[in-house]
């Protein structure tokens, strides 16, 4: 059985250990010394701490996620390390936490960042097919990544501030990915798809040739949060998204280790010579499975599905030293090109020999949002 409550100690010492500048858990910035700006590391870890407060109460929580953001956003709704013109969907992602200080605190100059990142999205570059670029440097490009990075967001934005005009969009970009990126007999997502069919790390179809688990995470879990702010009354819109949701989330079980009740990294080459189970993907498809039987989207039976693999990534990665929690399995970093970077190939042994950590918010982000789906069983 395990013990909740320590998990409660980890994530107080992740905030009493943490200031604005130096987030304890960016683990990427501190490895390569750069100096802290707006992402999507700490937005996840934002969104996890806004879930904790409302079922907690803890003032503390909405406190600490207060000033840190509010040391990002200017008073003109500006934002410290955001560039508009990079057209980069990463940094859409911890604008989702704005929405909700806004309404808590009533600051201007947070629904003054709200429509800056509003912005963005509609100036977005896209495929095509209609899809977001994942970044201006890469045309053409759809990473699996992106769609919850972008699309939680835009969700948002359209369910509080414009009627949901563009509902549609939002549930066509989903169904290009399921389209396009889906393999119906493996039932897995290929990381990326250059629709160009240009890059050094695509096949005719323009499709990466390995399926990453953390990349399949991000997907599921933007799948289920969209589902869960959009309105009943996109009802067209959102049952196009649950029949995916649940194709993704009943093909992905199979893949579950059967005797670690966790993920591999990458996800079907399971005990292949190098691979391992990995936290961070593992802990986003846990709380996928389990918000989707909450939400009514998916079977029941999912909601101890995922707490089985939380619990797996407890008894794996979860441990103690000198009085301190770690969580390790951390996948540092993954990605697709660019031209400049052959070694991001989106191989086998390219997924396997980026750095494994302890602690970065890429695996305590996601652990965290899973914990709070376990709090609600």
């Amino acid at each position: 059985m395990i013990d909740y409550s320590i998990i409660d100690k980890y994530i107080d010492r992740l905030i009493d250990d943490t200031t604005p500048d130096k987030p304890i858990w960016n683990i990427e910035n501190i490895k390569h010394g750069k100096p802290a700006g707006w992402n999507y590391i700490d937005g996840c870890m934002m969104t996890s701490l806004y879930t904790i407060y409302k079922q907690t109460g803890k003032k503390k929580y909405l406190d600490f996620i207060d000033k840190f953001v509010d040391y990002y956003v200017f008073e003109d709704g500006s934002i410290r390390g955001y560039s508009l013109d990079t057209y980069n969907v990463d940094n859409l992602n911890e604008g989702r936490v704005l929405f909700d200080l806004y309404r808590e605190t009533g600051k201007p100059k947070y629904k003054k960042a709200i429509d800056l990142l509003a912005s963005q999205i509609q100036g977005q570059p896209r495929t095509v097919t209609g899809n977001f670029w994942h970044k201006k440097i890469y045309p053409d490009q759809v990473w699996l990544d992106g769609l919850y990075m972008a699309q939680v967001f835009y969700t948002r934005y359209e369910a509080e501030f414009n009627n949901g005009k563009n509902f549609d969009d939002i549930a066509a970009q989903f169904q290009s990915v399921y389209d396009n990126m889906y393999d119906r007999e493996k039932k897995l997502y290929y990381h990326g798809w250059d629709c160009s069919k240009k890059s050094f790390w695509c096949n005719e179809k323009g499709l990466s040739k390995s399926f990453w688990l953390r990349s399949v995470g991000w997907y599921t879990v933007g799948l289920v949060d969209v589902i869960g702010y959009m309105p009943d009354s996109a009802k067209a819109q959102k049952d196009k998204l649950i029949a995916i949701f649940k194709a993704t989330i009943e093909g992905l079980e199979q893949y579950i280790d059967s005797d670690k009740k966790m993920f591999w990294q990458v996800v079907d080459q399971g005990g292949r010579a190098g691979n391992y189970l990995e936290t961070s993907g593992s802990a986003m498809i846990a709380y996928a499975m389990m918000k989707g039987a909450r939400l009514g989207v998916v079977d029941k039976r999912f909601a101890s599905v995922g707490e089985e693999v939380f619990n797996g990534i407890c008894k794996q990665y979860l441990t103690e030293t000198d009085g301190k929690l770690n969580l390790g399995g951390i996948c540092l970093m993954a990605g697709l090109g660019p031209e400049t970077n052959r070694k991001r190939d989106g191989t086998f042994e390219y997924y396997i020999s980026e750095p494994v950590v302890e602690n970065d918010a890429k695996g305590t982000g996601p652990f965290v949002m899973a914990y709070t789906e376990i709090k609600q069983l």
